[in-house]
């Protein structure tokens, strides 16, 4: 449906037996198999990507440009690029994407936002303006 990039690689894992509590700074691919209470957000949101499997769990903001959810999400998710939430995805708070991917079965409890990117507002602005 959506022209995929596979240029993000894994670059970390957080084990299903691993607990952290404090927000979580990556750069790159980050997978999730345990649980973090804290902000989980990506350095540089342009190319980092996300997964949290079925078994992981987040109480917190969640910031990534390419993010996959099967788990838990208590808390605010930016997505700036895609956002895939697979059948087991649960997620409370509100989200923000720039595309969406939602299968049967994942449930979202708050708003959801569709975003563009700011040089798409500016090129409108800019057409009304020469318009004028």
């Amino acid at each position: 449906m959506f022209n995929r990039k596979n240029k993000s690689t894994i670059d970390s894992l957080i084990g299903l037996s691993t607990n952290i509590d404090g927000n979580l700074y990556f750069k790159g691919g980050l997978r999730i198999d345990g649980s973090v209470k804290g902000n989980v957000i990506a350095e540089d949101e342009h190319g980092s990507m996300l997964i949290i499997s079925e078994n992981a769990m987040i109480c917190g903001e969640v910031r990534a440009a390419h993010i996959v959810v099967d788990g838990s999400i208590l808390g605010p998710v930016f997505s700036s690029e895609l956002l895939e939430l697979l059948p087991k995805a649960r997620i409370t708070g509100d989200v923000h994407y720039k595309a969406l991917e939602m299968n049967s079965g994942a449930t979202v409890t708050g708003q959801l936002t569709h975003t563009q990117t700011s040089n798409s507002t500016e090129s409108v602005l800019q057409l009304s303006s020469s318009q004028a």
